[in-house]
């Protein structure tokens, strides 16, 4: 794990990220707050471009949690069988549904505890949904960012959660809108698990990663 770096230097990173891509977005393909929802609940061990090709025709037919509910759960399964762990996922999908309409009149929530309390819900999904949705500062911390925060000292952390602390602690206000997103794709097209790209890094002489590949 890498020192945690300075507030000048954190600065500096995310001023290039943001020179780079200014508004950079979530990859998963949504209609509304309900479809996020289940979008990023599908994501989990599966990639954003599987969830995608799996929901397209999903979503047209159900885009709210009572259309999803008239599926029913095997209708869902059809839809994303291609998906890791199907079952389950469409099993989560008609219970959170059924929570949605029962409790919440169909509408989403935007709270952290009331999202966590859906079925297939944990916190990284919640924050996704109150960043990307709402436009509320939460940090999604996943497998990139893990490794980006600890590999650069960024954000270093032993845990999900201590990286989260270490986003809002550390990063400039004025950059905790995006900074998950600056994040996820960087460690999603840079600086991946096996072999970084070290010598196309915005931030290659900012990093404290020793062993930078050439």
């Amino acid at each position: 794990m890498a020192k945690q770096l300075d507030y000048h230097t954190i600065r500096e990173i995310f001023t290039r990220f943001h020179a780079a891509e200014p508004e950079p977005k979530g990859e998963l393909e949504h209609v509304n707050a309900y479809t996020l929802v289940v979008a990023v609940a599908l994501s989990a061990q599966a990639t954003d471009a599987g969830v995608n090709k799996a929901t397209r025709k999903l979503f047209q037919i159900a885009d709210t949690p009572e259309k999803m509910l008239a599926l029913g759960e095997e209708g869902v399964i059809e839809h994303i069988k291609t998906i890791g762990l199907y079952r389950n996922k469409a099993k989560n999908v008609i219970k959170l549904s059924r929570i949605l309409v029962d409790e919440y009149g169909g509408v989403v929530p935007n709270s952290r505890a009331a999202l966590q309390a859906l079925p297939g819900v944990g916190r990284k999904t919640a924050n996704v949904v109150l960043n990307m949705w709402w436009h509320y500062p939460a940090q999604a911390v996943d497998t990139h960012i893990f490794r980006v925060g600890n590999r650069t000292g960024i954000c270093p952390g032993k845990d999900v959660v201590a990286v989260e602390r270490a986003i809002e602690d550390n990063v400039p206000v004025d950059f905790q809108q995006h900074a998950h997103h600056w994040l996820i794709l960087h460690g999603r097209y840079t600086c991946v698990a096996r072999k970084p790209k070290c010598n196309a890094c915005l931030i290659r002489d900012l990093c404290q990663f020793e062993d930078k590949t050439e």
